[in-house]
């Protein structure tokens, strides 16, 4: 059973991606504004119940960051390329732990050093 995708989580990673702006800069800008549009696009449509839409924006939006990494760094790119998949797995798969692991990682490489605590996904 795929994992119910929290609302707060995405909008808090979306928030987490300004730091990318501040420490990458000016190119890093159009990438981020369209990852925030697409996380607020998965946010509506799990709102509105359509769950497969919603991770269609998501899916989409972890490969934009993963091109902007890649781009900026290849290691790094192939490390966010394998986060967004073990995430996209997780919630396809119902994997609630690994999903708020991948999550963490991510807000961690936006600059948040911090993790979300527990809360049910």
């Amino acid at each position: 059973m795929p994992v119910e995708i929290d609302c707060d989580q995405l909008l808090k990673l979306s928030e987490g991606l300004r730091e990318l702006e501040v420490v990458i800069g000016r190119e890093a800008g159009n990438v981020v504004a369209e990852v925030r549009n697409r996380l607020a696009a998965a946010v509506a449509r799990r709102a509105d119940g359509d769950m497969p839409g919603a991770l269609t924006e998501i899916r989409g939006a972890m490969e934009r960051l993963v091109s902007l990494a890649r781009g900026l760094d290849p290691a790094e790119g192939l490390l966010m390329q394998a986060i967004a998949e073990r995430f996209t797995s997780a919630l396809n798969l119902g994997d609630k732990g690994s999903a708020k692991e991948a999550v963490n990682f991510m807000r961690h490489k936006a600059g948040d050093p911090k993790d979300e605590p527990s809360t049910d996904w």
